[in-house]
């Protein structure tokens, strides 16, 4: 996109409309992933589903979706980033009435998969254009919103969720919470058509295949033995397959690095790879988000299954926590790109102090209302926190690499999703075993909630050591 075209949409009185447009598609993305975690348990009655295919039904979203957002973030740049988020919709539009009507475990697997491919074709351009349209003085704001959002829709799944699981519409059980997507999605494609200004880009950029596939290949070999190693019995394969994860994400940084020395395309921008504060960001994002993701599975199982609560009940308990990420990402936009550092630090340290008091009430058992004020906490953390990331990670990338830049931060806040479900599950299963009574559930649910108490005092740690010594922390 030229800089004529970049200030002439900026200039058009249709761009916060067309924002809306733009957030209305992820409210459906993040409402979609936090339905499905209260559903998991009557999923599992109706389906027959086991553990393991229980949790491929989240981790097989996460994971297509994680393998795509660096591809298409970076085709968003080749092809056009409106025409992909308009792609993306309707993909993720037909997949929802396919999960929806699924008959059997394999075809709701088979359907979030490709929900996942949909998404990842229209979240990174939701960032992009943001990125593009808006100038320096309002992307704060825009991205402040983008958090309460998303937190909205995190607020919402629980309790749609919960609602339509108990009220069992017309006997479908759970099949609602996928069904909902289709007039979400179709007025959100209606509004992209309408109003999303011209993008069409004007560059020479072309697909990186290669890349394309090394990345997306690499992901897969990490994440499936994660999710099938404890139901194999861990066998060799399943750390070979971690092996090659870790040969392909070298080979994939070779090929990145051969084709800017001859000038071909790029999946990942070489000056991309080559800025240590962008790489600091996206790691840091990953590592947070692998400890909060599988937090949210556990948790969910642990207070139906483990506990007795209803799906609306359960919804009740956790929905503070997005109320908290509505609430402090409001406040948080309004800084600007001020105080990245002090927003950070504060983000770490609240998100630690609430997980370790989500710990001693399992530990302690008390009843589940007790469990309100924490997750509170852990996303007015999260809303305090993400904003101030999000934007200080996309602040290093230049406009042409705007759709590669936003694919590059969200794939890796993906896998690192797709890492923690599947660590903490393994942990969660693997302490449960075959005692389902509500002891055995409090000592799974205590014993995984290590792994993300240790990531968030690990990356507090960080955070504190590094505020003045590193260029990363630096506002």
């Amino acid at each position: 996109m030229t800089l004529a075209r970049a200030g002439a949409a900026r200039e058009g009185g249709n761009r916060w409309t067309a924002l809306a447009a733009l957030y209305l598609a992820m409210f459906m993305n993040i409402l979609d992933i936090s339905v499905v975690n209260l559903a998991l348990p009557v999923i599992r009655a109706d389906l027959g589903a086991s553990d393991t295919e229980l949790e491929w039904v989240l981790v097989i979203y996460v994971l297509t979706f994680a393998a795509g957002l660096l591809p298409f973030g970076r085709f968003g740049d080749v092809l056009g980033r409106g025409r992909l988020f308009c792609l993306g919709v309707a993909g993720f539009t037909v997949s929802s009435l396919a999960c929806g009507l699924a008959p059997d475990t394999t075809t709701l697997i088979a359907s979030r998969g490709t929900q996942g491919l949909s998404a990842a074709m229209m979240v990174p351009q939701v960032l992009a254009i943001v990125h593009v349209v808006f100038a320096e003085e309002e992307k704060g704001r825009a991205i402040g919103l983008f958090g309460s959002v998303s937190a909205l829709g995190a607020v919402a799944g629980p309790l749609v969720g919960g609602v339509l699981v108990w009220a069992d519409l017309f006997g479908l059980g759970w099949r609602p919470i996928f069904l909902i997507n289709l007039p979400i999605g179709l007025v959100s494609l209606y509004g992209a058509l309408r109003f999303l200004p011209d993008l069409r880009n004007e560059t020479s950029l072309k697909p990186d295949w290669a890349g394309t596939f090394l990345f997306a290949l690499a992901v897969v070999a990490l994440v499936f033995p994660l999710v099938e190693g404890r139901q194999f019995g861990w066998p060799v394969w399943c750390f070979a397959l971690i092996g090659l994860s870790a040969g392909l994400t070298v080979l994939f940084h070779l090929v990145q690095r051969r084709n800017a020395n001859q000038g071909l395309p790029q999946l990942l921008p070489v000056a991309l790879t080559g800025d240590k504060a962008f790489l600091a960001g996206v790691l840091f994002v990953a590592a947070f988000f692998s400890a909060m993701a599988g937090v949210f599975f556990m948790m969910a199982v642990f207070l139906q299954a483990g506990l007795g609560l209803t799906p609306l009940f359960a919804g009740l308990i956790l929905a503070p926590h997005p109320v908290g990420v509505i609430v402090a990402s409001a406040y948080s936009g309004r800084f600007g790109s001020r105080w990245f550092s002090g927003r950070i630090v504060a983000s770490t340290l609240m998100v630690l102090c609430a997980l370790v008091a989500i710990r001693f009430v399992v530990l302690s058992d008390r009843a589940p209302e007790t469990l309100l004020l924490p997750f509170l906490l852990l996303g007015l953390g999260v809303g305090t926190g993400i904003p101030a990331l999000f934007q200080m990670v996309l602040s290093r990338v230049g406009g042409v690499d705007a759709g590669a830049g936003s694919g590059v931060l969200q794939a890796f806040q993906q896998v690192g999703m797709a890492f923690g479900i599947a660590i903490q599950g393994q942990i969660f299963f693997q302490m449960l075993g075959a005692d389902m009574s509500e002891a055995s559930f409090r000592q799974a649910a205590q014993a995984t909630l290590v792994y993300p108490i240790g990531v968030l005092a690990a990356l507090f740690c960080l955070t504190v050591a590094r505020w003045s010594r590193f260029r990363f922390w630096h506002d």
